[in-house]
């Protein structure tokens, strides 16, 4: 028998109340800081800590420091202290030179040439040269590399056939004209090219040791390294300690001398820390402590912008979602996002009934449903849900997974109250340590909805239409549709940027239309920050690398 509608909506409320800040979440008191002695940064405001120490969180433990092979914003953050690529990102995240000093582009837009810095040397002090990127661009599409981040180098010629081991490594549009002379050519005009060479998959690894050590050539004492800093020891579930890198080529304008990135899964415990000092930057605000945050210490609480889109994804591969778009759009509309951005977020999150956030010279596409008032979507999900084979005798039975963290949960349990009230479906929550998680949506054995979290690699909407291509390695859900492929490749293609904007526009209402994904909201990021951190600059990657960062006096 059906639950009387208003004990649902009882239900629903309780739920929510529970989620979100009723009641003000963890009492943690007044303000964070206690009084000090020293004003922070010296009699100027600007004297620098003679101790130059930054301890960051980090989230979840990383799934692997090899810039080829590994996955998430916790393992990439660390990377971009530990390796410098070819072109580097500005504190507010403009491009700029990096391991190359220049660059040259061809009329047709089909050929780089990138004069490599002489200067440059690995971490042992051997110097950096156009053999390592030759190296190291064929090791990162060499499918014996497993890397499933290869698509974002699909631009390069041969690339995507060298991927899917159809050509020889040798056969890529990589060439050197001397040591310090780097030659790319593309398959076709790419815009935003110089941009994914910001990203760990266009790295440059030092060839011997990983050819020594194998899959543990990441491990401290045997990471050799181009960045700013080198690894110095991990602590699995602990920490990883980055120590300053003295051959890298800008160390005169480094300023941090040891970096600590702390695993972070548990929010509340982060909060902590940081409030006892152990911190200087957090990964994150727990939701249910954001109004402390702004009432207490709102010059330390960072709000800004971010390149990511939050979902579910759903796995298209088998049953009960295989084939059955109904189903999928059902639980779409019954999803109330202002509740969910309002009341369990609260951050400043964006409803998001598309796929692709405010990017530059990209309008996103909509569901159509999303001009809709929430009582004729969740009237429509009905609809569709019965028309989909379920109903209160046979209600569909699911399972939402997510790996551990407390807003994550937070968001499913609202989620699952959502389902239950408007359709009477049952799900349940299921959340797994990270690689484990990372593993599991891999192999689409035992998922069936898991939630999902993409955050742009570079700042051009492309960079999430190919993650839904067949061919993606992060492609999760299963999703193939051959007029997607077909018009997210001719997009990649096209050197005229409005005709290229309208393919990707079709592309995402195709995506939109067959929903092997839910879209919930567009991401914001959340910190906090010591008042003692300097060199902070928010921009919409939430890229940051900790050579620009110094301690304040304090």
């Amino acid at each position: 028998m059906t639950r009387p509608p208003v004990r649902r909506a009882f239900g629903l409320a309780l739920t929510l109340c529970l989620l979100s800040a009723c009641g003000g979440g963890e009492d943690l008191g007044g303000p964070g800081s206690a009084a000090r002695a020293v004003p922070i940064g010296g009699a100027t405001g600007k004297e620098l800590a003679e101790v130059q120490v930054l301890h960051q969180g980090n989230g979840a433990e990383p799934q692997s420091l090899d810039p080829h092979r590994g996955e998430g914003v916790p393992g990439s953050n660390i990377q971009r202290d530990l390796f410098e690529g070819l072109v580097n990102e500005a504190p507010n995240g403009d491009l700029e030179p990096g391991a190359a000093e220049s660059w040259d582009i061809s009329d047709d837009g089909l050929v780089y040439t990138f004069r490599l810095r002489r200067e440059a040397r690995w971490s042992n002090g051997d110097p950096v040269t156009a053999d390592d990127w030759v190296y190291s661009l064929r090791r990162s599409l060499d499918p014996m590399t497993m890397s499933r981040y290869t698509f974002i180098l699909n631009p390069i010629r041969n690339a995507e056939a060298i991927a899917a081991g159809q050509m020889p490594i040798e056969e890529l549009g990589v060439r050197k004209t001397d040591d310090y002379t780097l030659v790319i050519e593309l398959e076709g005009p790419t815009p935003y090219f110089l941009g994914l060479l910001t990203h760990s998959a266009s790295y440059a690894v030092y060839r011997p040791s990983v050819e020594q050590f194998g899959d543990q050539h990441t491990r401290p004492g045997n990471l050799v390294s181009n960045g700013a800093y080198m690894l110095h020891d991990w602590v699995v579930q602990s920490h990883v300690k980055l120590v300053r890198n003295p051959q890298y080529w800008d160390d005169a304008n480094t300023t941090i001398d040891e970096v600590w990135y702390y695993a972070t899964e548990d929010q509340s415990a982060e909060l902590r820390r940081y409030r006892a000092d152990e911190l200087d930057i957090t990964q994150t605000v727990p939701t249910r402590q954001l109004r402390w945050a702004r009432e207490n210490v709102p010059d330390e609480l960072k709000i800004a912008p971010y390149l990511g889109s939050y979902y579910f994804g759903f796995n298209v591969t088998q049953p009960p979602f295989k084939d059955n778009p109904k189903l999928r759009r059902a639980l779409a509309l019954a999803i109330d996002r202002n509740i969910i951005t309002q009341q369990v977020t609260g951050a400043g999150q964006l409803p998001s009934f598309g796929w692709v956030p405010p990017v530059n010279g990209y309008e996103g596409q909509q569901m159509p449903e999303a001009q809709w008032t929430q009582a004729e979507r969740e009237a429509e999900a009905r609809r569709l849900y019965a028309e989909a084979g379920y109903s209160a005798d046979n209600p569909l039975r699911t399972e939402i997974m997510y790996n551990t963290q407390e807003d994550h949960k937070r968001i499913a349990l609202a989620i699952a109250a959502m389902w239950k009230q408007v359709l009477g479906a049952d799900a349940s929550i299921l959340n797994q340590e990270w690689k484990v998680f990372l593993d599991t949506r891999r192999q689409k054995l035992d998922t069936q909805i898991y939630r999902g979290g993409w955050i742009g690699d570079y700042n051009d909407a492309y960079t999430f239409s190919e993650l839904m291509l067949s061919t993606s390695g992060l492609n999760d859900s299963g999703y193939a549709n051959p007029r997607y492929d077909a018009l997210v490749r001719q997009a990649s293609r096209e050197g005229d940027l409005l005709k290229r904007a309208d393919l990707l526009q079709q592309a995402e209402r195709i995506l939109l239309e067959d929903l092997p994904i839910l879209p919930i909201y567009f991401y914001v990021t959340t910190k906090l920050m010591k008042p003692w951190v300097g060199g902070y600059q928010p921009n919409i990657m939430d890229h940051h690398r900790s050579k620009n960062f110094y301690i304040l006096e304090h």
